[in-house]
């Protein structure tokens, strides 16, 4: 691998609270080490139309507790045809960038494995998802921060459902992961979670209508993930108000509301350490990883690996919620 002396960085898919936090070290990580940072806007859109700068000590000072990104993020069409990962390369050869890394989740992250491969550029990967579903890293930049955000929402509806004895359907995000609908229903002392890897024959909504409606409950919460191998929380409150007339339901779709906010304390230091770390892999001549934390500590994970394989859920936390949910 040839000498590093200029490296670019990008956010891309959406965006996590604590991203800003990483470009933070990343730029400051590199520069710590000699190198030139070129700070790339608008994800690999951005990259392909050449909206690229320098980034200095001075550009990502007072980011840490920004949420959002900075450096913009956007979907793009153009990045997943050879022809626009043509002109995106032209834009790496015109930048002098030596190697790229890359703040995002699946998607991003399989972009940058592809690019990496077919032309031959160091590429690190640093999951930037709340959804927490990447193979390899217990946790992902952002989660932390949106598991809190609906810790603090679902509280509140927990009032106006005891208040009307209802039972509130919140529907999170989290695609075809249930990391944030489990564990936020265990926080928030939610009655249920429905989530695409509670992978049994068993109707989820019988059962927890026969195990988690008791006469001294007068209203509950259930979390339903929104993947569509659940149906999202308005399916199940269709098939309450059909298959269970005598019960008042109501659905809260937390939607957007996830993703902002300024990052927690976890999801900086997390974000901070991950930073320093994709610098020192590149040191170290790693490429094409991702970098994760197991156990509280950095390693390095192909990032082909992290992409395609499933994120186990611990089936503890089933039990866990199963338990103190009576």
């Amino acid at each position: 691998m040839k000498e590093i002396k200029t490296i670019g960085v990008l956010t891309s898919g959406g965006d996590a609270p604590g991203m800003n936090a990483c470009v933070r070290a990343v730029t400051r990580a590199a520069i710590f080490n000699g190198w030139r940072v070129m700070g790339i806007f608008r994800g690999y859109e951005g990259l392909i139309h050449g909206e690229i700068k320098e980034l200095t000590t001075e550009s990502v000072s007072n980011t840490i507790g920004k949420g959002g990104t900075i450096l913009k993020t956007a979907r793009s069409k153009d990045f997943m045809t050879s022809e626009g990962r043509k002109k995106a390369y032209e834009q790496i050869r015109k930048y002098k960038i030596d190697a790229l890394m890359v703040i995002g989740g699946n998607g991003s992250l399989a972009g940058a494995d592809t690019f990496a491969r077919e032309y031959d550029l160091p590429c690190i990967g640093l999951p930037g998802t709340i959804d927490n579903d990447l193979y390899g890293t217990d946790y992902t930049i952002g989660y932390d921060t949106a598991l809190n955000t609906i810790v603090e929402a679902v509280d509140k509806i927990r009032d106006t459902a005891s208040s009307h004895d209802r039972i509130f359907f919140i529907e999170v995000m989290g695609r075809d992961a249930g990391f944030l609908a489990q564990n936020s229903a265990i926080a928030a002392g939610a009655e249920a979670a429905i989530i695409p890897e509670d992978k049994t024959d068993i109707d989820q909504l019988k059962q927890y209508i026969g195990h988690g409606i008791r006469k001294s409950k007068n209203s509950s919460i259930v979390l339903v993930s929104e993947s569509p191998k659940t149906g999202g929380a308005m399916h199940y409150a269709e098939r309450v108000r059909k298959e269970y007339p005598e019960y008042d339901v109501r659905v809260t779709i937390l939607g957007y509301l996830q993703r902002g906010g300024t990052p927690s304390a976890f999801d900086r230091i997390l974000s901070s350490r991950l930073g320093v770390a994709a610098i020192t892999a590149l040191k170290e001549g790693q490429r094409n990883v991702m970098i994760g934390i197991r156990n509280g500590q950095m390693v390095y994970v192909p990032i082909a690996q992290a992409i395609k394989k499933d994120k186990p859920i611990d089936k503890e936390l089933i039990d866990v919620l199963g338990i103190l949910s009576i």
